[in-house]
């Protein structure tokens, strides 16, 4: 974005856009869960198990409704929370159509047919509402496809070219791609990113029109080409999980996590703060007998430490306050990355937070073919409610006892996880999906 845009859109007295003419206000996001859990129920396993007390029902797809790769998913219902359980969930196969230039230079669709075809299975978790999570999940597989259509000619060259249209203009375009290390998965990434900002924008507006509010974050997998992509804008996770090896497959993004990105933002448009915060770090938040005193801290250039003699100034409520799973953005928000939250404020102040949120997500590369999956591997996704209780090698323990015994049977995972996320207690507020795939390739999975 460009630093016009941002002072125009975010910061005070600069001059604003005119305001558009009232319309009809549009209706509000009907609420719905994922379209895959239609005719569902509680497994007979989870149905036992969640008539403890300290239990809530977990769903899962009924029986004979396969999902891609002969996946599985659990989750469990809302903890009261809130009126609406605020998590997705979606899956389904794309259809990448082949188009190219026409003698016009306009994009002409070649065959109604796909040209290329992939999986996609992605969770959202939801907060202030569950319209964001919604919107998400019936928009975001949509903007992927249109932005795979649009390279999609670049993805099955064996290079991708300079011009897309076939053109040459320099003899040494194919040489300057080669040293800048292009292959066709950078352009499944680009698309991927591409696809994440058009879809906050896209809930943007929505919200905007519907009167409605909230955010989400956004962990998604993309099967295409012999590839696994991994997406996460938030603080879900996705894991590997192999007969000997646990491998991380996403980082979470909180405030926390990052520090110096926020920080080095609220330095460059102090307006940000509206003198009501604080963008240094303290280990605690500062009291008025620290005055005058030398303390710890730190800023948005530094990955360690030093000392500061403490003025008033630092006695302001900090940009990111807490730590752990109680450390907050402004006070607020417990995420750095997601799509939506573009009306939330700070409590009774003008103060946005979208400035500092990106939608923007980190994408890691799983190549399928070199990996030679086999049948008791598994990808296992899921947001944040699991991993608050359960660590990688614990959901790994999960997954290694559970799959024997049950591979032959595609409701197997659904109803297995079931059973199994009930096991992570009382506490854990999540959905769970769990995708396996069963080929000569072996199997994959997801859990969320």
């Amino acid at each position: 974005m460009s630093a016009g845009w941002f002072r125009r859109r975010f910061l005070p007295g600069e001059p604003l856009p005119a305001p558009r003419p009232p319309g009809p206000r549009a209706s509000p996001v009907p609420y719905q869960r994922p379209r895959f859990l239609r005719g569902s129920c509680s497994s007979p396993g989870a149905a036992e198990a969640s008539r403890r007390p300290d239990s809530r029902p977990v769903r899962s797809p009924a029986r004979g409704r396969a999902l891609p790769w002969n996946a599985g998913y659990a989750e469990i219902i809302n903890a009261e929370k809130s009126e609406f359980n605020e998590d997705q969930a979606a899956c389904g196969k794309l259809c990448i159509r082949r188009c190219e230039f026409g003698a016009e230079e306009e994009w002409l669709t070649l065959c109604p047919e796909e040209f290329l075809t992939g999986h996609y299975w992605a969770l959202f978790d939801g907060h202030g509402g569950p319209a964001a999570a919604i919107l998400a999940a019936n928009t975001l597989h949509s903007c992927l496809r249109r932005q795979l259509e649009a390279v999609v000619e670049g993805l099955v060259a064996t290079r991708p070219p300079m011009h897309l249209s076939g053109r040459c203009i320099c003899p040494s375009d194919p040489q300057f791609v080669e040293e800048k290390g292009i292959k066709a998965e950078d352009l499944v990434i680009g698309a991927l990113e591409s696809a994440f900002q058009e879809c906050d924008e896209v809930i943007g507006r929505e919200l905007e029109a519907s009167g409605q509010v909230g955010g989400c974050t956004a962990l998604v997998a993309v099967s295409l080409q012999g590839k696994l992509y991994v997406a996460n804008a938030g603080d879900s996770r996705a894991i590997l999980v192999r007969r000997d090896e646990i491998r991380p497959l996403s980082s979470e993004f909180t405030p926390e996590t990052e520090r110096q990105r926020i920080q080095q933002l609220a330095f460059v448009y102090p307006e940000l703060l509206a003198g009501e915060f604080t963008r240094l770090e303290f280990p605690r938040r500062l009291k008025g007998d620290d005055l005058g005193q030398k303390v710890l801290f730190r800023d948005h250039h530094m990955r360690g430490w030093s000392y500061k003699r403490v003025d008033k100034s630092d006695l302001k409520y900090p940009l990111i306050h807490g730590q752990g799973r109680q450390a907050r953005l402004l006070g607020t928000l417990a995420v750095s990355r997601g799509l939506g939250d573009h009306q939330l404020r700070v409590l009774d102040t003008n103060i946005q937070l979208k400035p500092f949120l990106l939608s923007v997500p980190q994408v890691t590369v799983l190549d399928v073919d070199q990996l030679e999956l086999q049948e008791d591997d598994v990808v296992v996704m899921a947001t944040d409610g699991l991993w608050d209780v359960l660590s990688n090698e614990q959901v790994a323990w999960l997954v290694r006892s559970f799959l024997p015994g049950n591979q032959e049977d595609p409701h197997s995972l659904s109803a297995g996880w079931s059973s199994q996320v009930l096991e992570a207690g009382p506490d854990a507020d999540t959905q769970h999906t769990g995708e396996g795939r069963r080929s000569h390739r072996g199997r994959a999975g997801v859990l969320r």
